[in-house]
């Protein structure tokens, strides 16, 4: 009878997967990932990024979003309490802020004047005016296939 043995599949700390894990990429986005990584570690030792970025989600995004108590639900489901989490209330309507105002804040740490984003589906607005007051940096946007 063949055994299968059983690895666990965590990253290790470098937050590679397995033997295998790792970056492939072509050799001339090396440097650039390797700045990206530095910073992104000294990003998260610093107190200092965590408030600004606390702030900008607080502040500008709307965060934490509110509760609502969806009280036909709870009495349509017997006694259950049901509370929705209205992220419909975010600054831009979705989770995407979050990450980036993320973003925003690492390239401004690393110096850079410029950000590339791609949206998803033909339905989503160009980010651009929304991180106006944001940053007074340019944006370049890039979009994908519709």
């Amino acid at each position: 009878m063949v055994t299968a043995s059983f690895t666990p599949s965590l990253p290790d700390t470098t937050g590679h997967f397995g033997k295998f894990g790792g970056m492939f990429v072509p050799e001339t986005l090396m440097a650039p990932l390797q700045e990206l990584a530095t910073a992104y570690a000294a990003a998260k030792a610093d107190p200092s990024f965590y408030a600004e970025l606390d702030d900008l989600l607080t502040n500008y995004c709307g965060r934490p979003t509110p509760l609502y108590f969806a009280e036909r639900w709870t009495e349509i489901l017997g006694g259950a309490k049901i509370y929705l989490k209205r992220e419909d209330l975010l600054h831009t309507g979705a989770h995407k802020i979050n990450n980036a105002i993320g973003q925003i804040l690492l390239a401004k740490r690393l110096g850079k004047n410029a950000s590339s984003q791609k949206r998803e589906r033909a339905s989503t607005e160009s980010p651009r005016p929304q991180f106006a007051p944001v940053s007074a940096w340019s944006a370049l946007f890039t979009w994908g296939a519709v």
